[in-house]
């Protein structure tokens, strides 16, 4: 599952003499390759060839290649983030007295001061395979403190660095049971991130969750209440208990929450604050005789993108009293439209005590 840790060409120290061979191949109409194929068999030329670059690679090997990324920048702008992403690796997570393996694409960054040209890349890739690998010998306790422990290190890799961010994002499956007794393995997706900055004790660390499922608009369900009620006057009351059709959605809702020092927030937790803030949840194996359920729990719970968005936050709410006023929270819901082109989408971005405010 490992890949070969990407090495830019910036970091080969062979690069030099390697080109400066190419270019006395190309130049030097002793060493050509036209005229060792009129003066010498193919097995010759092979080794005529060898030999003038193993000639030109020892004398040019007391020269040091420029440092480009210690170079002075052509334009003096610092850059807020440089780094890599999509890098995907395997990590070992023990939690609950079990040891998940989560497929995991990490996004690693530092800042780039005005003064210096390029970020050494490969060092970020450095600090990933150790700790990566330590995690299989060694079990981190979560995402997120994978994730401080990379942000930590970026500093002492980058000296030139004054901030560090690092994102990581990894499938991850819960076996659920529906209402009707039906049992499957469910994938949902985890997030955590991580935000260092030279000289501060503490690094601030975050952890997420990524979850679909299904809402039914409550605006459409009156639209046909209404049509419906017009339609047929001999309907004198309709009972509450049974919704009318409404059209559906898939929604896919994402909470990134702020972990405080001293605070261990279980992702399983948020998936389940997430998935009871909306109309129904989804399920991958529904049988014939099932399918109508989900639909008949959306419609009996019908909710727009902005509903779910709020219920999230109220839940978060309810179900984390002492957590500090300072902590930050982030909620989207974006809803794929069945009777549109377009999708609908909600966020908010608050503190607890901003939530908490009157």
């Amino acid at each position: 599952m490992d890949r070969v840790p990407y090495q830019s060409s910036r970091d080969r120290s062979s690069i030099g003499p390697s080109e400066a061979g190419q270019g006395a191949l190309r130049h030097s109409p002793r060493t050509s390759v036209e005229h060792l194929s009129r003066s010498t068999t193919p097995t010759n030329q092979c080794a005529a060839i060898f030999k003038s670059l193993a000639g030109v690679a020892t004398a040019g090997a007391g020269t040091i290649p420029r440092d480009v990324q210690n170079e002075n920048a052509n334009h003096s702008y610092r850059l807020n983030k440089v780094g890599v992403t999509g890098v995907e690796k395997p990590v070992q997570v023990r939690r609950g007295g079990r040891i998940l393996t989560l497929t995991t694409s990490l996004d690693v960054f530092v800042d780039l001061p005005q003064e210096q040209k390029g970020s050494h890349l490969s060092r970020n890739l450095e600090v990933i395979n150790e700790l990566v690998d330590r995690s299989v010998r060694e079990p981190v306790g979560s995402l997120e403190e994978l994730t401080e422990t990379i942000a930590r290190q970026l500093l002492k890799k980058h000296d030139y660095a004054t901030t560090s961010e690092v994102w990581a994002r990894a499938d991850y499956f819960l076996e659920r049971k529906s209402p009707w007794g039906q049992t499957s393995m469910e994938p949902y997706h985890l997030v955590a991130r991580a935000n260092g900055r030279r000289g501060d004790a503490s690094v601030e660390r975050s952890i997420g969750v990524e979850v679909v499922g299904m809402t039914a608009c409550p605006c459409a369900m009156e639209m046909v209440r209404d049509r419906l009620v017009k339609q047929h006057p001999e309907i004198k009351t309709w009972p509450e208990d049974i919704p009318f059709v409404t059209h559906n959605q898939r929604n896919r809702t994402t909470v990134i929450l702020q972990e405080p020092d001293g605070v261990d927030i279980e992702a399983d937790d948020l998936i389940d604050i997430v998935e009871a803030s909306m109309s129904a949840p989804t399920y991958g194996l529904l049988k014939r005789p099932a399918e109508g359920r989900p639909v008949e729990l959306a419609h009996a719970n019908p909710r727009c993108g902005e509903d779910v968005a709020r219920e999230v936050l109220d839940r978060l709410l309810a179900k984390y009293p002492q957590m500090p006023d300072a902590t930050w929270v982030r909620v989207k819901s974006e809803a794929e439209e069945s009777i549109h082109k377009h999708n609908a989408f909600a966020e908010r971005a608050a503190t607890f005590g901003e939530l908490r405010a009157p």
